[in-house]
């Protein structure tokens, strides 16, 4: 496996846990290293990389997508300190199979590593199923789908061929069922559940 991380001590302590439970682990400080052993290093299995790097905040995204060009299919475990709105788009546009917001603990990310390959990566398929169990209408769930994809109440509105303050409502709703106070709220909440359910075997 891979784990990319530029925190010199957490990427040392992180890397020594999980060669402790019994996996090779390859280690790199930012993207390029990452890729450079990507390329050379024969099959990867999982890959947990860090979102901040080298002085940008979503460089461990962009490298996701960089990743899956040279041929590295395997489940990505995506490391965060807040899984904002934005990031988790990007993460699962690129088809992150987990995120793990920091602090966490080696034991966490250990218990991550072991089950992504046996879920198969479908976190999206995971957020899905957490949207039918929130007791949502047919319309509330497709605007949240449309709410996590990032877009404001306006692209809703127009996309879905009904007024800003129809959507609003609608939000509004979504919002009122899972006991939530905006958009964050709510991503972070949909993605907790959906790990749960993932956790569970779906």
């Amino acid at each position: 496996m891979l784990l990319v991380e530029d925190e010199v001590d957490t990427r040392e302590m992180l890397g020594a846990a999980i060669e402790r439970a019994g996996y090779r682990c390859l280690t790199a400080g930012g993207a390029d290293e990452a890729l450079a052993l990507a390329t050379g290093a024969g099959p990867i299995d999982v890959v947990v990389t860090d979102v901040v790097m080298g002085g940008s905040d979503q460089r461990g995204l962009g490298l996701m997508k960089e990743l899956r060009g040279v041929g590295v299919h395997a489940p990505i475990i995506v490391i965060t300190a807040y899984a904002d709105v934005q990031k988790v788009k990007i993460a699962l546009n690129h088809g992150a199979a987990y995120l793990l917001e920091k602090p966490f603990r080696a034991v966490e990310l250990i218990e991550v590593i072991g089950r992504v390959p046996a879920q198969g990566g479908d976190l999206l398929r995971a957020i899905d199923q957490a949207l039918m169990h929130a007791n949502l209408t047919d319309k509330e769930t497709t605007v949240a789908r449309h709410l996590i994809d990032g877009r404001t109440s306006g692209e809703i509105a127009e996309i879905e061929r009904n007024s800003p303050k129809t959507i609003r409502q609608h939000v509004t709703q979504i919002y009122s069922k899972c006991g939530v106070r905006n958009r964050a709220e709510f991503i972070r909440g949909v993605y907790v559940a959906a790990s749960k359910r993932g956790e569970a075997g779906g």
